[in-house]
């Protein structure tokens, strides 16, 4: 009989997490899971799917407009917030009780609470301490909110699902992924939106090309952009916020959203009893097998600074799981070529490398790459365009980077993804015949070289 509860024993019930644990004791492995907030993880409560479902509704209005070129006569649509929220809210109770049942029928045992490392083989949960061969942490990660004056009055991405009252003058504060879509989705629901951001580009990281176009586009969909700026000071004013900037400016809001990244989820974890310190950004260094400096911890997913995406967390949990109770050869993770997409308004998604990373890699490389308006936007008169870019090793003919900007991106990059992690050169992409009219096509009709 073994001396510990569990033989593995999760702190964190996020995407990693159940994927973790589920797979685990599926092998037969006595396994513990303890979550003290979102079963489910950001993703499900708080993150990709809350989001995706609101960035759908934002679409609404702009469609409701394009239809009236189509022969449509609607009348003047109305939004009504409560509606969304609560539907939405709905939704994600019915996710959590499906994360619960997985579980459940898996022979995970949950535990309710906030769990607090005390030695390498036991954590405390409120009165009760559970002991386990290995311990696998998975707590995610958590916005950060800047210190300034009145910054408590900044919501985050965990609260702005929630809002009582819709904010007819909305506000976001940072230039990343999650900024760029919230900004999108409150002007498609109809507020007026402003963007405020210190640097003079958004989407640091991104396809220098791809941040140009949306930031151009986004700007024509009427998101106000302040760039090269900051705020200095929050102020409560009855129901309203005072918002002012580093160059004196002043705005009259409804509600801030502060978007300035995440760090790990790590507060009350107890990491200093067994001697393990975060890193600047709340991260938990992890070697290749995702083991810490103690050998009976591990940590996946968000909390230990990888690309923050559900997919990832997925394939690190069955890498582990895989590694500790297959008796089979190690396997390792690999990063290489994950595509994503941004839910921004329009849509970004991209796999493999931007045109900048590949001319560092490769050096000889060519560029294919088109804008435009596609078919749908024609009889409609909108004026938002399109981008398709390809990005091909010179020496070898791989495509080692493709990149859309434009109506389900990400629908037309997953496909893409399978192409580019394959190792398919641009003469494959050539040979392959185009499903018309799309604009899908584009990508496989690309010939006129951009630039090398």
């Amino acid at each position: 009989m073994s001396e510990h509860d569990f033989d593995l024993l999760v702190i964190g019930a996020g995407s990693g997490g159940v994927r973790a644990a589920r797979m685990a004791a599926g092998r037969g492995v006595r396994v513990g899971i303890i979550e003290d907030r979102y079963w489910g993880g950001t993703c499900v409560n708080v993150g990709c799917v809350p989001k995706k479902l609101y960035s759908y509704a934002a679409h609404f209005g702009e469609d409701f407009a394009d239809a009236a070129g189509y022969g449509w006569n609607i009348g003047t649509p109305q939004f009504d917030w409560p509606v969304l929220r609560d539907n939405r809210a709905r939704e994600i109770l019915r996710l959590n009780g499906v994360y619960n049942r997985l579980l459940d029928n898996s022979g995970v045992t949950r535990i309710e609470g906030r769990g607090k490392i005390l030695s390498a083989h036991s954590v405390q949960v409120g009165e009760k301490t559970y002991s386990a061969e290995r311990l696998l942490i998975t707590t995610g990660s958590w916005p950060y909110i800047p210190d300034f004056p009145g910054s408590e009055h900044c919501i985050t991405s965990n609260e702005v699902f929630d809002l009582p009252v819709f904010p007819k003058r909305f506000l976001v504060y940072g230039g990343g992924y999650i900024a760029v879509e919230f900004a999108s989705i409150f002007k498609g629901l109809g507020a007026e939106t402003t963007l405020v951001y210190r640097g003079n580009k958004l989407l640091r990281g991104f396809d220098e090309e791809v941040r140009d176009f949306v930031q151009e586009e986004i700007g024509a969909h009427g998101v106000k952009l302040l760039l090269e700026q900051e705020i200095q000071s929050l102020e409560r004013k009855a129901d309203k916020l005072l918002v002012t900037l580093a160059d004196g400016s002043q705005l009259t809001v409804d509600a801030v959203l502060c978007a300035t990244g995440r760090r790990g989820n790590l507060a009350g974890l107890g990491l200093e009893n067994v001697g393990l310190k975060a890193n600047a950004q709340g991260e938990i260094p992890v070697d290749e097998h995702f083991c810490t400096e103690v050998p009976s911890i591990y940590a996946l997913g968000d909390v230990t600074g990888g690309p923050q995406l559900t997919p990832v967390a997925l394939a690190e949990a069955m890498v582990l799981v895989h590694n500790l109770y297959s008796g089979e050869a190690a396997r390792v993770m690999n990063y290489d070529n994950i595509p994503t997409a941004v839910f921004c308004h329009p849509n970004i998604s991209t796999v493999g490398l931007s045109e900048e990373k590949a001319r560092q890699v490769y050096g000889e490389i060519r560029v294919y790459s088109t804008s435009f308006r596609p078919m749908r936007n024609t009889l409609s008169g909108n004026p938002g365009r399109c981008l398709m870019k390809l990005v091909v090793d010179d020496a070898s003919d791989k495509v080692v980077g493709c990149h859309v900007v434009g109506p389900e991106a990400g629908e037309i990059v997953q496909g893409m993804g399978i192409a580019v992690k394959a190792g398919l050169t641009k003469a494959d992409f050539d040979a392959t015949l185009g499903i018309h009219p799309t604009s899908a096509e584009e990508l496989v009709t690309l010939r006129s070289l951009t630039r090398r």
